[in-house]
């Protein structure tokens, strides 16, 4: 003989109508995040890029160009601040490598 086994579910009993309303709120969260179904994932695609591209072309209004004298001075500040770094490197280095070298001549590793 067979023993007959018995399901016990915690859940309630759904109605008809109430299932409607899970749907629909599933629906409405999944079209929130543009993953409604198969067939509109396309469409969901396509009107998230437009709004992509809408909200570029706003901001992209908003950047100001500089003028020709702010170019030239940033490019001054540039150029001037690359040059004094290349100097600082120069002399850290210059003086490293004779620190080092003086080092192995005094532990007699270099003659």
């Amino acid at each position: 003989m067979a023993k007959s086994t018995t399901i016990i579910r915690d859940e309630k009993q759904v109605t008809q109508p109430e299932k409607a309303v899970i749907k629909t709120k599933t629906a409405d969260k999944l079209a929130e995040r543009g993953q409604e179904s198969q067939g509109n994932q396309l469409t969901g695609l396509y009107t998230r890029t437009v709004d992509f591209l809408k909200d570029v072309r706003s901001e992209m209004r908003k950047v100001t160009t500089p003028s020709r004298a702010e170019v030239q001075t940033t490019t001054t500040v540039v150029i001037v601040t690359v040059f004094a770094f290349a100097a600082y490197f120069y002399v850290v280095d210059a003086v490293l490598s004779r620190v080092i070298q003086s080092l192995f001549r005094w532990l007699g590793g270099v003659s």
